[in-house]
C-alpha cells in the first residue's frame, strides 16, 4: 500500500478501506514518522493497492504466502522451538563415567579435573566391583553418553522438510538453498523466481500503477536475470554474434532477425513483460 503524493510514493504501515460493490472507493492509511505516525483518509485514485492470493469471498484483500502455508509454517516454528529448548536444557556432552569404590582415588579432584572441557562429566561409583575388594573389571570405566539422540525423533528432517515447503510458498526452490548447490542451479532457480512468482506481481503493480499515475509504465525483472559470471557472458555475446553472422550470410532483413529474436524473448515487443 503507498500513498500518491507529490514528492513520490509514501508507504503506509497499516490501512481500513470501504468498499463498493465490493470494488474499495476511499482508504484510512496510517503513515510512520518520526516521533509517531500519522492517519490519513484517501480516494481508491489516490493509493497504490497491491494484493496477492485473494479470496473470492473477499477481493479487495489479499493474503500472505505464510498464511496459505499456515499448517507448515505452524510445525516450522513447533520444531524450532522444540530444538532450541533442547539446546539450552539438555545436557549436550555431558557423560556419566563409572569409577572403582576405591578410596584412594578422590572423586571430588577428579570431577574438577574436568571442568572448562565442553559439556560436564559426572561421575558415580560403580556397583561391579567385588565384595572382597577385588580390583574394577575393565569395562567399568566406560563412559555413557547423555546427549539426547535427535536423530531418531526425526526433527532435522522435519526442520528441512518445512523450510523446503516454505521456500515452494514464496515461489522460491528447495535446491537454491542446498549444500551441493552449483552454479547453472542458482542460475535456473533466479530464473524460475524471477518468470513465476516476480514478474507477475511485477505486472500487477505496474497495471495499477498504470491505471493511477495516468502514464503507461512497465517493470520488467526478465532481462536482468542473465549471466552474471564473465564467461557466461562471453557465451552469451559470442552465440549472438554468430547467430547475427549467419542471419546475415542468409540474406535476412532486420525485420526477420527481430521476429526471430521475439520468438525467444529477446526482441522488441516479446510480451516478456
Amino acid at each position: 500500500m503507498f500513498l500518491i503524493r507529490d514528492n513520490g510514493l509514501v508507504p503506509c504501515s497499516d490501512w481500513d478501506l470501504s468498499t463498493r460493490d465490493g470494488v474499495p472507493r476511499a482508504y484510512r492509511v496510517s503513515i510512520s514518522e518520526a516521533g509517531g505516525g500519522t492517519t490519513q483518509t484517501a480516494l481508491a485514485g489516490e493509493v497504490l493497492h497491491l494484493r496477492i492470493g485473494v479470496d473470492p469471498a473477499a477481493p479487495w484483500l489479499g493474503t500472505a504466502p505464510l498464511r496459505r502455508a499456515s499448517l507448515t509454517a505452524g510445525m516450522l516454528q513447533a520444531v524450532e522451538s522444540a530444538l532450541a529448548e533442547v539446546y539450552e536444557n539438555a545436557p549436550l556432552g555431558s557423560q556419566v563415567v563409572p569409577m572403582p569404590e576405591n578410596p584412594d582415588v578422590d572423586n571430588t579432584a577428579l570431577g574438577r579435573s574436568f571442568r572448562g572441557q565442553r559439556g560436564r562429566v559426572l561421575l558415580r561409583e560403580s556397583v561391579q566391583v567385588s565384595a572382597a575388594g577385588g580390583p574394577a573389571p575393565a569395562a567399568d570405566w566406560r563412559p555413557a553418553s547423555l546427549s539426547p539422540d535427535l536423530e531418531r525423533t526425526m526433527s532435522l528432517q522435519s526442520l528441512t522438510a518445512a523450510r523446503e515447503a516454505i521456500c515452494m510458498a514464496f515461489g522460491v526452490l528447495p535446491g537454491l538453498t542446498n549444500n551441493a548447490t552449483t552454479g547453472p542451479l542458482v542460475r535456473e532457480a533466479q530464473r524460475h523466481l524471477a518468470q513465476w512468482t516476480i514478474q507477475p506481481l511485477a505486472m500487477l503493480l505496474a497495471e495499477e500503477a498504470s491505471a493511477k499515475l495516468g502514464s503507461e509504465i512497465m517493470i520488467d525483472v526478465l532481462r536482468p536475470i542473465q549471466a552474471y559470471d564473465a564467461g557466461g557472458r562471453a557465451r552469451a555475446a559470442a552465440t549472438i554474434i554468430q547467430a547475427l553472422a549467419q542471419a546475415k550470410e542468409a540474406g535476412l532483413s532486420p525485420g526477420d532477425v527481430g521476429s526471430a529474436l521475439t520468438l525467444v524473448n529477446w526482441g522488441p515487443n516479446d510480451g516478456a513483460a
